[in-house]
């Protein structure tokens, strides 16, 4: 696969999985419609998209970040990626938690919105808001971030592990055995470790399997790993295998990867490149829409319905204009809030 095509390829599953984040964080069917049977379908329908469907974005990501990482990756480029990742991890992870608490400081003072913001009066000093940038108390959605500061920190753990042919082999053995068990690593999450190392390995050993250019046999390969991922998550609601949840959402990413012919993907628009921004905003503007429309939308059951199957149109078309401006008025605070991403 050339280059601009592996690029393109990849801007697309990224842009295509910032708007299924969308779709796990929009459920409004209690806050339109209460408790009840209406509501009780409503809900079901929307977490059958968001959390079956939509949920394979979050190992997506992983596995993106964990490929690009260490893509061409030797310990002599160690401090580079680190410095890389310091201005487009770090730096927009504490950015954005000040302004979501900022925010929400702000809001929780102004009556009408206290009320749609449902936190009370937020309290202004020093520990809170390093609680909130440290724990990112009113981003939840940052989460991904902080898993992802903790990969990038033990990169050359995972590095001296994966680059010794058969000490790489009992790593990977471990990290699964370990996902499948149910192993704690608090603060860090044996999921987001595993999708991270598998797309290290891939990236370190198995470069060319996995940019190799699209063809028929790579289609059927990535079918039977679709396949595969349904028989996995079948298996794991019915007998309640929370690490199985784990498995099939990561082979879904993997499979379509090996299913998207690369010559077919149009070449990405520029409302298609703001996914940092789009991923670090969606969660405030879902929030905001579907507690103010609850307010003073009756309970229709079409509401809810449209507004959900909606939101990820509607936050991209709130998002793009706002990107566009920050680029052009304020680039600094755009650089800041994105790592200096275009």
């Amino acid at each position: 696969m050339k280059e601009e095509k592996f690029r393109n390829k990849i801007y697309w599953f990224i842009f295509v999985f910032s708007l299924l984040v969308i779709w796990v964080h929009s459920y409004n069917a209690k806050l339109f419609l209460g408790t009840g049977r209406t509501a009780e379908l409503v809900d079901r329908g929307e977490r059958l998209l968001g959390d079956v469907v939509a949920q394979v974005a979050v190992p997506g990501f992983f596995i993106i970040s964990g490929y690009l990482f260490f893509r061409n990756f030797t310990m002599d480029r160690l401090w580079s990626k680190w410095n890389s990742r310091i201005k487009t991890v770090l730096v927009p992870f504490v950015v954005w938690n000040t302004i979501y608490y900022a925010a929400y400081a702000a809001g929780s003072r102004i009556p009408w919105l206290r009320d749609v913001l449902g936190k009370g009066t937020i309290p202004v000093s020093l520990n809170a808001l390093v609680d909130a940038v440290l724990h990112y108390r009113y981003n939840y959605v940052f989460w991904y971030l902080y898993q992802l500061i903790l990969l990038v920190i033990l990169a050359p753990v995972i590095y001296f592990f994966l680059s010794r042919r058969h000490v790489r082999w009992m790593y990977l053995a471990g990290v699964t055995a370990g996902l499948l068990a149910g192993v704690s690593l608090s603060p860090l999450n044996i999921d987001a470790l595993f999708f991270y190392s598998v797309a290290a390995d891939c990236a370190l050993n198995n470069k060319k399997m996995t940019e190799a250019s699209w063809t028929k046999q790579r289609f059927l390969s990535g079918a039977a790993i679709l396949a595969a991922a349904c028989a996995v998550y079948l298996y794991s609601i019915r007998y309640f295998s929370v690490s199985g949840i784990a498995i099939y959402r990561f082979l879904v990413p993997a499979a379509l990867w090996f299913m998207a012919d690369e010559n077919r993907l149009p070449e990405v628009k520029p409302w298609m490149k703001i996914n940092f921004f789009l991923y670090a905003l969606h969660f405030l503007l879902v929030r905001f829409i579907n507690k103010t429309a609850a307010l003073y939308v009756p309970g229709i059951p079409a509401v809810p319905v449209l507004l959900y199957l909606l939101m990820p149109g509607i936050v991209l078309i709130i998002s793009y204009p706002a990107a566009v401006f920050l680029q052009r008025r304020l680039p600094l605070l755009w650089r800041l809030l994105t790592g200096g991403r275009n």
